[in-house]
């Protein structure tokens, strides 16, 4: 099973509406039992981006991982969801 974080400043209240567009899209591509995915804050989590597959940061993250997260601020804006869902579907291996 793939693993997919979701991170916001809070853990709160971004990483939930990003996770629930995610779910829906992952379960609109029969992906979504083949995917465990979890929801947190950033601080916790900015340690922890090699322990899984996707990782997903609707808020700023340090240059020196700025290449191994999504950016999941379309997600929230609307403008540019495909990009994130393609490079979602890339890191699971589903492109």
């Amino acid at each position: 099973m793939k693993t997919l974080m979701v991170v916001c400043g809070s853990g709160v209240a971004t990483s939930t509406v990003a996770e629930g567009k995610i779910r829906d899209f992952l379960d609109s591509k029969g992906l979504l039992d083949k995917v465990k995915i979890y929801k947190s804050n950033i601080a916790e989590q900015i340690n922890n981006i090699d322990d899984y597959d996707v990782f997903v940061s609707t808020t700023v993250v340090p240059e020196d991982v700025r290449n191994k997260v999504i950016n999941g601020l379309p997600l929230l804006t609307g403008i540019g969801v495909d990009k994130v869902y393609d490079q979602i579907l890339a890191k699971l291996g589903e492109d």
